[in-house]
């Protein structure tokens, strides 16, 4: 490791103390560790993108609004005229811009606990206070504790996830509006999983003048494009916006967005399929005598035989399937590996594998 003297002269000690974020090499095995869908498109569309993109004026930047991708997007997704849209690299983006307007204001921002670690990670780096809302037995809102907790806080923004990850449930809707009725905080639903599940918030954006929507088309398909949205009242959006840097969404993946949005029969009978081997996979593994958790996402959440966890892992790595342990990470989380829902070969290569970790099989 270099000693060069100026990291550690303009280089904060807590920056320095910090790690990367680490995404691990799943060079040859079977990925089921961070809830992509796993089709690609038919090579005739793949053909046709690629014609597509062959014609991107790499040499110019891109259309800074995307303003290609609005309309599709707001028939798609049934988006209300009355309601705005900001795009980001990702809801990573999106996230941190968000938090980024707390910066030396004093609030703070919540999030269920365990939740999507990218809500406690980016209020880290922007050095705004984090707050855990913990979930009761059942993984559902644990009110009155999450009333009591924004009362002394007052946070300027909570992340609610809907369905949730890691734990792939969706909270209680009356517990919700609870929630967002008792704080002027605002509250932003992430709907990073709404395709696999017949929950939809974005009403709610009309109805609570404290509520956005957040949305990605990371898990339908077009991860490799990273974009993200965030739906609300246009007073927000026009806030946001601001701080949004120019030129976020590139080119290529405009291109891509477009193209995909022609063809959304494609990313909804993909998303189906997945939605229809969740049930296979869930039923596979519970004839395993494993217990799997509801789902609402694109993944299970499996326990293992009490310490076996990590032992499951990383044989399951030795075998060629990746999936991701969560063992540890939260009490709720012991003995669990959450599992991506993959397609049948991919569940198919998972089971095997279990069967000759665990023994026994149907």
């Amino acid at each position: 490791m270099s000693n060069n003297p100026y990291v550690a002269r303009l280089i904060p000690q807590w920056v320095r103390d910090g790690a990367a974020y680490q995404v691990p090499d799943a060079t040859g095995m079977v990925k089921l560790d961070a809830m992509e869908n796993p089709y690609v498109w038919p090579i005739e569309l793949r053909e046709e993108l690629a014609a597509r993109v062959a014609d991107c004026a790499l040499n110019r930047y891109p259309d800074p609004h995307a303003l290609a991708v609005r309309g599709p997007l707001r028939r798609w997704m049934n988006i209300p005229e009355s309601l705005e849209m900001l795009f980001g690299n990702g809801s990573d983006e999106i996230i941190a811009l968000l938090i980024s307007t707390l910066i030396d204001s004093g609030r703070s921002v919540c999030a269920p606990d365990p939740s999507f670690v990218m809500f406690r990670v980016l209020a880290n780096q922007y050095r705004v206070p984090f707050h855990a809302l913990p979930l009761d037995s059942e993984r559902d809102i644990d009110l009155d504790v999450w009333l009591q907790t924004l009362a002394a806080t007052d946070p300027g923004i909570i992340f609610v996830p809907q369905p949730n990850n890691p734990t792939g449930n969706v909270f209680s809707k009356a517990r919700l509006a609870r929630v967002i009725e008792a704080t002027e905080a605002l509250v932003v639903i992430d709907e990073a999983y709404t395709a696999f599940t017949d929950a939809d918030y974005v009403d709610w954006a009309l109805r609570y003048p404290n509520v956005v929507i957040m949305r990605t088309l990371s898990k339908v398909g077009l991860a490799g494009s990273r974009f993200g949205l965030l739906i609300g009242d246009p007073a927000w959006i026009d806030q946001f916006d601001k701080l949004r840097l120019p030129y976020n969404i590139n080119v290529l993946s405009q291109v891509a967005v477009q193209f995909a949005l022609e063809h959304v029969d494609v990313l909804e009978s993909q998303s189906a399929a997945i939605r229809e081997e969740r049930i296979r996979l869930t039923e596979a593994l519970k004839a395993r005598k494993l217990v799997v958790w509801p789902s609402e996402a694109n993944f299970l959440i499996v326990l293992m035989p009490d310490g076996h966890a990590q032992a499951v892992f990383e044989g399951l790595k030795e075998q060629g399937v990746l999936v991701k342990c969560l063992d540890g990470s939260h009490p709720l989380m012991a003995n669990a590996l959450r599992v991506t829902v993959g397609a049948p070969a991919e569940s198919d290569a998972l089971l095997t594998a279990m069967d000759q970790l665990l023994g026994g099989g149907r």
